[in-house]
């Protein structure tokens, strides 16, 4: 059984930046993460492993830097992992990155399972991996909290409601996105992460020429939709001194709840 899991390096502080000039991140000083959802999708991945004798093989696409994000997926158990960087691939919105992750997957090959995590908390699109599984043909099932079986061709999950669960089968090969279980993610291994940093890591780098894309078809030059202005709300308070009685305090706030439509 061959399971890919796509993941994303993310900022790790939840006090970022803008810079007001170009309504960029500032992503200096600030530590980068694995994706928490996507930890959970890797997570997952590295349990069937365990039960079923799967091979695990991380996806990722962005800048250099998020090799030290593979090398931590592959110290927690991944067997391989694959950094799709290029500067083609820059600007790309959800569309041209699930594209480019899409024939990346062609290029890996055969596989059973592809594990995404529900949504990046940078973005919160939560579109990048129901559209790979467009890209691919394949069946999905989005919200998962576990996978109860996966044998005969067939995935049996439970799917997170609002107010319970489904349980869903479906046909393999597919694409399931992944939120948080009853299983936390593990931690890396020592000795096992020591050896992700080696130079003969299992880490490939690929570039748009390795994939087959041209440049018109990835980045910011195959996007659908570009971002206009990032900026952070500003957010102002007011007060009100309510005077008079106490029945006449309480009749003022009351209207005053009602105007706001709080009540």
């Amino acid at each position: 059984m061959n399971i890919v899991v796509l993941i994303k390096q993310v900022p790790g502080n939840s006090d970022v930046k803008l810079d007001p000039k170009t309504g960029n991140l500032i992503r200096e000083g600030i530590d980068a993460i694995i994706n928490p959802d996507d930890l959970q999708a890797l997570e997952t991945a590295i349990t069937l492993k365990e039960t079923l004798g799967a091979k695990v093989t991380v996806l990722t696409m962005g800048p250099p830097q998020a090799i030290d994000a593979l090398s931590e997926a592959i110290g927690m158990g991944a067997d391989g992992a694959i950094l799709l960087s290029d500067r083609a691939f820059a600007g790309a919105d959800t569309w041209a990155t699930s594209f480019t992750l899409g024939k990346a997957i062609q290029r890996i090959g055969k596989f059973d399972l592809i594990l995404a995590g529900r949504q990046a908390i940078d973005g919160d699109t939560a579109q990048v991996g129901p559209q790979v599984a467009e890209c691919l043909d394949l069946p999905q099932v989005t919200y998962v909290f576990d996978i109860e079986t996966v044998e005969n061709g067939y995935v049996r999950v439970k799917r997170r409601l609002e107010d319970g669960y489904e349980r869903i089968q479906c046909s393999l090969p597919a694409l399931l996105t992944i939120i948080g279980g009853p299983v936390k993610p593990r931690y890396p291994e020592v000795a096992s992460l020591l050896s992700a940093c080696h130079a003969k890591a299992p880490i490939q780098v690929w570039n748009a020429a390795d994939i087959g894309v041209t440049t018109a078809d990835v980045g910011m030059s195959g996007s659908f939709t570009q971002v206009v202005k990032t900026f952070a709300p500003k957010f102002e308070r007011h007060g009100e001194l309510l005077e008079g009685s106490a029945v006449e305090v309480v009749h003022n706030l009351i209207e005053r709840l009602k105007q706001n439509k709080l009540i």
